[in-house]
């Protein structure tokens, strides 16, 4: 259960800085590229809360070490600059955050309020920091240990829940030892990491908790999982091709697209690119000119949204593509979520995450690249390509996102 986030007077923020740093406050002067840095380890490590606190921790930039007010000028290039270390990719699970310009003793700074996750460890760049007292640094084993002890007796996420009749023998760990830990973390790490099997299976979050028979978790189970749909009935995508502008024209071509997540994306985007013909054109020069029909990239941003934000939980319902002649309709099990709603959908500022564990199993393995702009990135490349505006129906139940293919009759 989220923890609310408190909402501090002028006098307020002036004793906490008068106090100084603590396992809940840092301070930064200013926000360069070196501290830039240091601000996302910080941010990780409160959104860590190794203490327990169940508070917000802040990340106070504009104030020096000495606990005075500097001279800087909290710009909205700043604020924006510190509100995108949410969605960066940087830090996963994305943590939940707030940034805000505040005047005190007539000076501005940029207070950064971090929310203690729902779903620990998280890690920056592939380690995970925590505080103790104003010193933040690595988590030790003991440290990791505690932090999955929290998860396990916190109200998480769905996709970090037990699958109870999971265990290691459903999971792939040839792939996760070969591909998914090198991708999680650099060879230093992994060379200086002492850590067994099933403690790096929980502190990646694939098991419940790293003892004799480990539970597999749902993101586990999705990730690397030998057969997801034998515990997740609904997590394939169901794909048709229709050779019409109606569901009741020929079907060209159906699979149902199963499998470990990255492997059900991987054959998903074989599929689109083998329907994705070229257009060809010599009339309006020499050259041949070749076009997509669609910019494959814009459909990869869109499917595998509905991939990570789909629910999973009571339903056995796939994510289905269907393609017609005149457009491409992407169904998503599962409606708006947390702050994001059927009216702000595809805005930037505002992302929520229903499975922020597998959201970051997906930033790990290259399919995210970066978190909230998924919609907007492809609402670019298709109206660079010359398609209309995508649109998006958007309810409790479901998202439905309609691509329609460029309005020249030559290419439809």
């Amino acid at each position: 259960m989220g923890i609310a986030m408190p909402d501090f007077t002028d006098e307020e923020l002036l004793q906490i800085i008068q106090e100084g740093e603590s396992d809940c406050v840092e301070f930064k002067e200013s926000l360069s590229n070196s501290t830039a840095e240091k601000i996302r380890e910080a941010i990780c490590a409160f959104a860590n809360d190794l203490p327990d606190h169940r508070k917000p921790g802040l990340v106070i930039v504009g104030v020096r070490d000495d606990r005075t007010i500097g001279d800087l000028s909290v710009t909205d290039e700043l604020l924006r600059k510190l509100a995108d270390m949410k969605t960066d990719g940087n830090t996963v699970p994305p943590p939940s955050l707030t940034v805000e310009k505040r005047v005190l003793q007539g000076k501005e700074v940029a207070v950064v309020t971090v929310q203690p996750s729902d779903s620990p460890p998280v890690r920056c760049k592939g380690v995970i920091y925590v505080r103790n007292g104003p010193r933040r640094g690595t988590a030790t084993a003991q440290d990791e240990r505690m932090l999955n002890e929290k998860r396990r007796h916190g109200d998480s996420p769905f996709d970090i829940q037990p699958v109870p009749t999971a265990g290691l023998p459903d999971l792939n760990l040839t792939r996760f030892e070969n591909e998914y830990l090198r991708r999680a973390f650099s060879d230093e790490i992994l060379a200086a990491n002492d850590r067994s099997l099933n403690e790096r299976l929980a502190a990646t979050k694939m098991i419940v908790v790293a003892d004799d028979q480990p539970t597999a978790t749902v993101s586990g189970i999705l990730t690397i999982g030998k057969n997801p749909q034998d515990f997740l009935p609904g997590a394939y995508v169901q794909f048709l091709k229709i050779g019409g502008r109606e569901l009741t024209d020929d079907i060209l071509d159906s699979e149902e697209i199963g499998g470990a997540v990255p492997d059900l994306l991987r054959r998903l985007d074989d599929k689109l690119k083998a329907h994705n013909r070229i257009a060809v054109e010599f009339t309006k020069s020499d050259i041949e000119q070749r076009t997509e029909l669609y910019p494959i990239v814009a459909m990869q941003q869109i499917t595998r949204n509905a991939v990570m934000h789909r629910t999973y939980e009571g339903t056995n319902a796939p994510v289905r593509i269907t393609w017609f002649n005149d457009r491409i309709e992407v169904l998503s099990p599962g409606g708006a979520f947390g702050t994001v709603t059927a009216q702000n959908f595809g805005e930037d500022r505002f992302t929520d995450y229903r499975n922020p564990n597998l959201a970051e199993a997906m930033k790990t393995l290259g399919y995210v690249q970066r978190f909230g702009v998924g919609i907007s990135t492809a609402r670019k490349l298709l109206k660079k390509a010359g398609h209309p505006e995508p649109k998006f129906e958007v309810n409790s139940s479901y998202v439905l996102a309609t691509i329609k293919t460029v309005l020249d009759s030559e290419r439809i």
